[in-house]
């Protein structure tokens, strides 16, 4: 079983129109918060992200927040979070969510999302970081970029295949599966 003692959690500060996104950012958190494991993400107090904060800290684990000023009024930061860091921009905040944690998982979520996972990918290939990325394929909200990224490797735009970058998975659970 892999150990992580912090994991990256990138995910919507809205909850979206399925339930199991929610119900998928809970049960990361609580799994984290049983094993000891610090949650970093964005900060806000507002969608997948104040669930996925909100049942790590209900298991009394630690959770640090990293927010641009500009989206403290947009996403209601959160102010019961073990740290919040309150940062310039989107690009400090990017690079301080990956140096701080062990693994990236990614939620549903909107442009914001898409492009933390983009930039990681990238940093990854360019072997900035290596650090393990998750794609959390809730209710198969993925499925369409999954099928694109999968087009990009058969295209021969990617260095090296879809599933070797990134790993892909239906439920919580698998992250902290052999």
């Amino acid at each position: 079983m892999p150990t992580y003692s912090s994991i990256a959690v990138f995910c919507g500060s809205k909850s979206g129109n399925n339930p199991v996104f929610e119900q998928d950012a809970m049960t990361l958190g609580k799994l984290m918060g049983k094993q000891g494991c610090s949650l970093i993400y964005g900060g806000g107090n507002k969608g997948l992200m104040a669930g996925v904060a909100n049942a790590v800290l209900a298991q009394g684990g630690t959770v640090t927040g990293i927010i641009p000023h500009v989206l403290t009024e947009w996403e209601h930061q959160h102010e019961g979070v073990t740290e919040l860091i309150v940062v310039e921009n989107m690009h400090v905040r990017k690079r301080m969510l990956y140096e701080r944690c062990d693994a990236v998982v990614v939620l549903p979520g909107g442009y914001g999302t898409l492009d933390e996972i983009f930039e990681v990918l990238t940093w990854n290939q360019l072997k900035i970081h290596q650090k393990p990325v998750y794609l959390l394929n809730s209710g198969g909200f993925y499925d369409a970029l999954i099928q694109h990224l999968e087009r990009m490797e058969v295209d021969g735009f990617l260095y090296s295949s879809v599933r070797d970058s990134l790993h892909i998975i239906n439920e919580p659970e698998e992250i902290f599966k052999d």
